[in-house]
């Protein structure tokens, strides 16, 4: 199912860092197999953050070999359009050619990334196009938008491919075509798009040679290949260097779970929750800790949350604790550790450069400040549903107590003697009011009605409750 997100608030696009001016309205020419060290980047599955990390990464790697070519091995469904932008701006500033290999699909936002790089190759039964923007909903599936918004969204997109095609020299109308269904796309007499239908091309389509400006060439695609190997002999050196990005297994787990990562966060907060209110637990603290725990290592694999994120979470719930177990009341403490909390979640969603400062772009803080107020709104309500039903439910009814341990079902704290009421005695030490009193030949810690009796007063019993012995001076009286 395809999926195009859609930030409504976009950062302004800027000037990209790109090759020289005259060679970015004309495509590079196909060149002659010789490359000697070549660079492969995979794009596959969902196109998001974490993905963006391992791009990054095949990029700098392909720097640090002196690769003469990057490739770009394609089969997405498409992702983020604010990711997809990032993706576009890094790929324009490599400064030796760029490929895109189509090996099934390069739809939506793979379609956007694959008009950025200099040439485009496709497998048999590959496609390529379809990039009309959609909402996703918070809740899964699509959202539906009104004519205004739809426009809104829509020109914004249509902008960004017509740029593209702009730089790279190829057709802005196909680019067009591929965003918006009000746009015919036709070669001469030839309509390849009608109106009312979303731009998308097979193989054999997207090959197919046309008369543009007087002259024959491909719709889209330079050539079809049988697979990689066929499409490496076409453009390296039989002996060529070909080096390729594997994501590694924690790369994998970390995409995985930063799309779950609005879950993760509304389950350890909701553990961290009931392990305060409900103190010795154990099991709620452990799984509140196991799901944050899985947050924070997603987001540092992927590249996105770094130590300092994790010790800021950690202080901050320990300034929480400290407000609510050691100061009474909530203040100070308390308010700035659910701001570092807060702050620390934030950041760890903010995709950063691994290179770059410490502190986040504010301007890609967009869709993590969403995600982390649709999760604390979550929390809010599975607190406001844990506290009402959780004493009543069976499945909690162990950790709240149930039952009484009273005097009439044959329980005492301690021994009440309820029998020296109105007995005498006197007072071992001073009594201020507590202290220590000699009654009916035994000893007792008692205390006075706020009155200070000196050691040796004669002292009378006037309350007992439970271990607590009132006593008064009796005036007039030696010891």
């Amino acid at each position: 199912m395809l999926i195009f997100r859609m930030v409504l608030i976009l950062p302004v696009v800027g000037t990209l860092t790109t090759r020289a001016d005259e060679d970015q309205m004309n495509p590079l020419p196909s060149p002659p197999p010789h490359y000697e060290r070549v660079m492969i980047i995979p794009i596959h599955d969902m196109i998001e953050p974490a993905l963006l990390y391992i791009i990054r990464r095949g990029v700098q790697e392909a720097l640090d070999i002196d690769a003469q070519a990057v490739v770009f091995a394609m089969n997405t469904p498409g992702g983020r359009v604010d990711t997809t932008e990032e993706i576009v701006e890094l790929i324009e500033g490599i400064r030796v050619p760029t490929y895109t290999l189509v090996e099934r699909n390069a739809i939506s936002a793979g379609s956007i990334i694959a008009l950025a790089t200099d040439h485009i190759y496709m497998m048999p039964g590959s496609k390529i196009g379809d990039a009309m923007p959609i909402m996703a909903s918070p809740q899964g599936g699509m959202q539906s938008l009104g004519e205004a918004e739809r426009e809104k969204i829509e020109s914004y997109v249509d902008s960004l491919v017509r740029g593209i095609a702009q730089r790279k020299g190829r057709d802005e109308t196909m680019a067009s075509a591929m965003v918006r269904r009000s746009v015919e796309y036709k070669i001469g007499d030839e309509v390849i798009s009608p109106e009312g239908q979303i731009l998308t091309l097979t193989h054999l389509e997207a090959e197919k040679q046309y008369e543009i400006d007087g002259v024959m060439r491909p719709l889209l695609s330079e050539g079809t290949v049988a697979d990689e190997a066929e499409f490496l002999s076409l453009i390296a050196a039989p002996d060529a260097v070909i080096q390729r990005v594997e994501p590694s297994e924690f790369e994998q787990v970390a995409r995985m779970i930063a799309a779950i990562a609005p879950i993760l966060l509304t389950i350890g907060m909701l553990g961290l929750w009931i392990e305060f209110q409900t103190p010795g637990v154990g099991w709620a603290g452990l799984l509140g800790a196991l799901c944050l725990g899985l947050f924070f290592f997603g987001h540092h694999i992927a590249g996105l949350a770094g130590q300092e994120d994790l010790l800021l979470f950690l202080l901050g719930i320990g300034l929480i604790a400290v407000e609510i177990f050691v100061l009474p009341g909530f203040g100070v403490i308390g308010l700035m550790g659910i701001l570092i909390v807060l702050w620390s979640l934030l950041s760890a969603m903010t995709p950063t450069l691994p290179d770059g400062s410490w502190m986040p772009d504010f301007q890609n803080m967009a869709d993590p400040a969403k995600r982390l107020a649709f999760s604390m709104v979550m929390t809010g309500v599975g607190m406001l549903v844990l506290g009402r039903f959780m004493p009543k439910s069976r499945a909690f009814q162990w950790l709240v107590l149930s039952e009484s341990t009273s005097r009439d079902t044959g329980y005492t704290s301690s021994q009440s003697p309820l029998e020296l009421v109105g007995k005498t005695g006197k007072a071992l030490t001073p009594l201020r009011p507590g202290g220590a009193a000699w009654i009916e030949g035994e000893r007792y810690d008692v205390v006075s009605l706020g009155q200070f009796i000196e050691p040796d007063q004669p002292i009378r019993v006037l309350e007992v409750h439970g271990s607590r012995i009132v006593v008064e001076a009796v005036e007039g009286s030696s010891s």
